[in-house]
């Protein structure tokens, strides 16, 4: 059983990615979910992760606000791809609880430092609570079992030619973050835009009763599916690769995130020629995509057994 605290920005990757950790209850144990602004502005992202963890039967799982906004500069959001709730076109029950109580900073240190080694921090929305914890108290990177991002890439970016969304979102943030002393485990654009929903893999959640009615729309929200191919489910991987990492060729590398560049601000900067250099990160470069979507469907079909 492998604990883990996420913070995230619901999102309908998002959403996907917490289906996917509530359908492996004897793998993960979800310890929390933190929000922040990013897809859609806090208040949106906080009631979708309310939402979602009632109609997941989450249980009690704390779900915690954390920051609105950018540690330094103005606001980048992706509504144009979420919709304006930031579910696309999926329809969710309105929550019926609340969320914690606190700030989702002190509530990441706060876990980490009760159960230091043992839960794994994984950060699928811009890293700007991350960033904060770190500067509140720099023993987190210690605490943390592990930290896994879906964010930044190699080789290119979507929100703009350079950047991937989560980074340019706020790339202060994840300066501190990759600067911290720990080992980022980085999922990218490079993998993420290969784990795509094909009609096949739509056929596959089709079935899955109460649950389709989050996976089929979610899917289809923000890209034509056909066989080839289709909207990629980013965030989803980096709960697959703390299920199994054997799913990802991972590489050491040395990474850099730029903050200053008229056209490169967010980019991720990633040198493989560490050298003797230590290295930042491991950065994911393939992922094996049929051993993904059989994962993340077997998963989806246990939750869909439980939810009816």
């Amino acid at each position: 059983m492998k604990r883990v605290l996420i913070d995230c920005d619901p999102g309908i990757d998002d959403a996907l990615a917490l289906a996917l950790a509530a359908g492996s209850p004897d793998a993960l144990d979800v310890v929390g979910v933190t929000t922040v602004g990013g897809n859609v502005d806090l208040e949106l992202t906080t009631a979708n992760a309310l939402a979602l963890r009632e109609f997941l039967q989450l249980g009690d799982v704390p779900v915690t606000p954390g920051s609105a906004g950018a540690l330094m500069r103005g606001t980048v959001r992706a509504a144009h791809v979420h919709g304006v709730t930031g579910l696309g076109d999926v329809v969710l029950p309105a929550p019926v609880r609340e969320p914690s109580k606190g700030h989702a900073v002190d509530f990441i240190l706060d876990t980490l430092r009760a159960a230091p080694g043992e839960i794994t921090l994984v950060a699928v929305g811009p890293l700007t609570n991350v960033a904060l914890a770190v500067r509140r108290d720099p023993r987190v990177v210690e605490w943390a079992r592990d930290l896994v991002i879906m964010g930044g890439s190699y080789t290119r970016g979507n929100h703009n030619p350079a950047a991937e969304f989560n980074m340019l979102a706020d790339p202060e943030a994840a300066a501190i973050v990759f600067d911290a002393g720990w080992t980022v485990k980085m999922l990218g654009l490079d993998v993420t835009l290969s784990a795509v929903v094909t009609s096949d893999v739509l056929d596959r959640m089709r079935p899955l009763g109460r649950l389709s009615e989050l996976l089929v729309p979610g899917a289809q929200s923000y890209g034509m599916v056909t066989a080839e191919g289709g909207p990629a489910i980013h965030d989803a991987c980096a709960v697959a690769y703390v299920l199994d990492p054997s799913l990802f060729t991972c590489v050491p590398a040395v990474v850099n995130v730029e903050t200053a560049g008229t056209y490169t601000r967010g980019m991720t900067v990633t040198d493989f020629k560490v050298g003797d250099r230590q290295a930042n990160a491991l950065v994911a470069t393939t992922l094996d995509v049929k051993r993904f979507w059989d994962l993340v469907v077997g998963a989806y079909e246990r939750l869909a057994a439980r939810l009816g």
